[in-house]
Parts: C-alpha cells; structure tokens; sequence
C-alpha cells in the first residue's frame, strides 16, 4: 500500500479571501520509487507512465491516448473531471534526446504528473484537471501544438491555465520561468511556497531553450513554467551527465510538494 497523508491548510494569496486547501501528500519514497523506473527507450517510458497513472488511480474512462501526427507515440492524457468546465492542463513532456537517460530532461517532470494526480484525490475538484504527457517536445513541441491546435475554440476557452513541468529535481530551490509566467500564477505559486516554506525563485530560461508552454502562449492562454535549471546546471540537459544520479531527492520532493499543493490552491480559489 502507497503511504500518504491528507494535508489540509488555510492560505491566504495577495488581495485573495483565505481558502481551504485539501490534497493528499505521498511520502518521498513513493515519488523516488517512480522516478527509479526510469526507461531509455521512448516507448518503454511510455508503458511506465502508463502503468504509474494506472496504479494512481486514473480509470480507463479517464485515460486517453491521443495520436499526434508525424510522431511515433501518442500525448497520453488523464483527466480528472471537476464539477465545472474550467481546466487547468498540466503537461510534461516523455520523450528525450539521444545522450544520457533524460532522467533531469523530463523523466523528472513526466513520472511525477501521476503523483499530483493521486494527490488531487483527496477531495472533490471544481476545476478539470488535464495530465498530458507529451510526445517529441524535444522535437519542436509538437505533442503539446498538436493538443492544443486540435482544441475547438469552445474548448481552449475552458482553459484556465497552462502548467508546465521540465527538467526538475535539480539541488536547490525551484523556479518559475518568470518572463513567461502570468502574472497571477506567479503570485500564487509564491504564496504557496511562503506557506509550506519550499524556497522559489525566478530564473528565466529565454535565450536557452523553449518548453511545452509556448504552444498555450500562442493561444494566449495563460501558463507557468516550473524548473530547477541554473547557468551552472544548464549543461546537464542533452548530454552524457543527464542521469538518476543528477537527481536530487530532497529538492525534487520539494518541488512535488510544491506544485500538488500549488494545483489544490488553483482549485480551492475557483470555489
């Protein structure tokens, strides 16, 4: 049996009410032991996050598989349906380069969507939450513009948010990429990690790369990046070096502390 506790906490973000915030916290085992199966090959990471979502709980009528054209394998989508239309889409992409394991460069970021899934259980949601693991980012987003330019214009106006996870886990503080972020998320993230005492900080990664967001940005739907990169770390991502052992337990963690706690707050402000 999975460990976990159902934290629930009062939060009080800048020029918004207090809100209760309910969602279960696995230990730091069950999100290391997930991040530890780790695959080279695309389609065995495929089959990996397949089988996480399965043991997190997400039902056969809230799995999809949606084939992206031009790319081998499919976005693989969880929902879990709130009582209203309004979504937040949380994606991380699957695939990775030739060099290393991509263990940093998003294994980091992929396998833990199934953990902030579980962890939104704990109670019923107001938004829609869509988990979208995306396929060849890596490639040009195009997972991530293939789901989003495959929304009707009814549908993208249901889409409240747009958070994206890349290359996590890193020792230190996690960081929004705070030139890209709306402004409100921004606050909001800030507000969560005073409260839980997770350090955040801003780094932005402009000039050095692009993300999953970029497709929702296009579309003006607002996003926030979350990464653990630095100048220093930056050369980690794409070589031999992006391994397991790159990973730092506590900060990874933290950082999925962090963003499920985050992803309660979003929720319990749309009460």
């Amino acid at each position: 049996m999975r460990q976990f506790r159902v934290v629930a906490f009062v939060l009080c973000a800048p020029l918004l009410p207090a809100v209760d915030v309910q969602l279960r916290t696995l230990d730091q085992s069950v999100i290391e032991q997930r991040f530890g199966r780790i695959q080279s090959k695309l389609d065995a990471r495929a089959d990996v996050l397949r089988s996480l979502f399965a043991e997190a709980g997400c039902a056969t009528e809230s799995w999809d598989e949606q084939r992206v054209s031009g790319a081998k394998l499919p976005n693989l989508i969880c929902t879990l349906h709130g009582s209203t239309d309004r979504q937040v889409v949380v994606t991380a992409h699957y695939d990775k380069v030739s060099l290393g394991q991509g263990a940093i460069d998003n294994w980091s970021g992929a396998s833990l969507l199934a953990s902030l899934y579980e962890s939104l259980t704990a109670a019923p949601r107001n938004l829609t939450f869509v988990f979208v693991l995306t396929t060849d980012e890596e490639k040009g987003e195009v997972g991530a513009r293939y789901f989003v330019t495959h929304l009707t214009k009814e549908q993208r106006s249901h889409v409240a948010a747009n958070v994206n996870i890349d290359s996590i886990g890193l020792a230190g503080p996690t960081y929004v990429w705070a030139s890209r972020a709306d402004p409100q998320l921004s606050a909001d993230a800030v507000a969560v990690a005073k409260t839980l005492g997770i350090p955040l900080g801003a780094m932005n990664v402009d000039n050095v790369g692009d993300s999953d967001s970029h497709p929702f940005v296009d579309k003006k739907i607002p996003v926030i990046d979350f990464h653990s990169l630095t100048s220093a770390t930056l050369p980690i991502l794409h070589s031999k070096k992006d391994e397991p052992a790159a990973l730092d337990p506590v900060s990874y963690y933290n950082t999925y502390r962090l963003l499920s706690a985050f992803l309660a707050f979003l929720d319990a402000k749309a009460n």
